[in-house]
């Protein structure tokens, strides 16, 4: 194992144990889950390893609280293959009232029809993505989104980062794994962990054969329509000149069973206070938890998407969205979008639970992109009913380029190769 690198969800993990009896990390395979827990963690529970799984799984059906034996806080990784582990947990947690007890992990939503409490006030979810630029080492984190909610007057940042190297990093993604190889290597990662998802992976959702090809056909399209509002109807005809008999129904079906895998991270509708009587639109954007997903779900390189700049965006976008969800998470925030019935729209809204909230547009780079993207930024402001909410704390164009400066109207243009949470 080579040497760890720090995540944004240390910090996280640990603030958690400090208030809650047992934590879940829950999110993607090969995301990193399993190697941040144990930087806290005295003793692990394996329950997917092969030389103690058929015991232990015996174990969990009679007495799974023999498993929770060991020094806390107790590592239970892939929790949800021993579903009644989850109830001794919740049960040991409320009857010692101690904190810091339990980290579990989990790569797979458990099926519905487990019987489990719930775990409100003893278990906490966090959900862990795959790893920030910031996190790999890719950007020089000089600009702060905690900064900027802090209201900087001015920011200095650069990368030396180029056009070339942003679409490498869509392509390669942000899992650990992909770190320390070739070029060529970590994007073939990617595709393996597709190929893994397509094979394996999707059955252990419910147990349900699904077919490969048709589930391959509905990612390209998904990665076709990233960081859009595609409706089911949208993806259906879309996948229908390769498949004619897929129905919405299948799609909404498999949609959701990678929803349970944690490859998908839709962004939901903002829906702020508004001075106008405009409609908010309320669909949610469709996203996968990785840029990486969309280049390999499209048979794609980082080559091909700089001669398809259209796509690049849309890919870029989608990179920079897992970002500001890290960031935002380190902030106690979350990331929406908004868009109205006049078609006004704003790619990020990273709002925070003490009601403070910045606007984000997204854009690979050039002068007329940029200023265009400022106009709709201001535009947003100006609608927003400051009577009921905070004014934003900031209006960024986030992008591939160079540079990250504060323009002379207070608008930050920030390259996504030097932010930082």
């Amino acid at each position: 194992m080579g040497q760890y690198l720090p995540r944004i969800y240390d910090k996280i993990l640990k603030e958690k144990l400090q208030l809650f009896g047992a934590v879940l990390i829950m999110g993607p395979k090969s995301c990193g889950k399993s190697t941040t827990a144990c930087q806290l963690a005295k003793s692990t529970l394996e329950l997917q390893n092969p030389m103690t799984r058929e015991n232990n799984l015996e174990i969990a059906k009679s007495r799974p609280d023999f498993l929770l034996e060991g020094k806390k806080p107790r590592l239970i990784d892939e929790w949800q293959d021993a579903p009644s582990i989850w109830d001794a947990i919740r049960y040991d947690v409320d009857k010692t009232g101690l904190k810091n007890q339990y980290i579990l992990t989990g790569s797979v939503t458990p099926r519905e029809d487990e019987p489990r409490h719930t775990g409100t006030g003893r278990i906490i979810r966090i959900l862990m993505r795959p790893m920030s630029l910031y996190e790999s080492n890719d950007s020089t984190g000089e600009v702060s989104l905690k900064s900027l909610f802090e209201n900087i007057k001015d920011i200095k940042g650069i990368t030396n980062k180029e056009y070339e190297d942003i679409a490498y990093l869509c392509a390669r993604g942000g899992w650990p794994g992909s770190l320390n190889v070739s070029k060529e290597g970590a994007i073939s990662i990617a595709r393996d962990y597709l190929e893994s998802l397509i094979a394996n992976d999707i059955k252990t959702v419910d147990n349900v054969d699904r077919n490969p090809n048709r589930l391959r056909n509905v990612l390209r399209s998904l990665a076709r329509n990233t960081c859009t509002t595609a409706s089911l109807e949208t993806i259906k005809d879309d996948t229908i000149y390769n498949d004619d008999k897929i129905s919405t129904k299948t799609i909404s079906d498999y949609i959701n069973a990678l929803s349970k895998l944690y490859v998908i991270d839709d962004v939901e509708a903002w829906c702020p206070k508004l001075r106008s009587k405009t409609i908010i639109r309320t669909s949610s954007k469709r996203c996968f938890i990785d840029p990486s997903i969309a280049v390999a779900a499209l048979r794609a390189t980082d080559k091909d998407l700089l001669k398809d700049f259209k796509t690049f965006g849309f890919i870029f976008e989608s990179l920079c969205m897992r970002d500001l969800k890290i960031y935002a998470a380190a902030l106690d925030g979350d990331v929406f979008f908004y868009r109205d019935k006049t078609d006004l729209e704003c790619d990020a809204i990273i709002h925070l639970k003490d009601g403070r909230w910045g606007a984000v547009e997204i854009k690979l780079g050039g002068e007329d992109a940029i200023e265009e993207a400022a106009e709709n930024l201001k535009k947003l402001a100006n609608i927003v009913d400051i009577e009921e909410m905070h004014e934003p704390s900031f209006l960024m164009v986030l992008t591939a380029g160079k540079y990250s400066y504060r323009r002379q109207d207070g608008i930050y243009v920030v390259s996504i190769a030097t932010l930082k949470d």
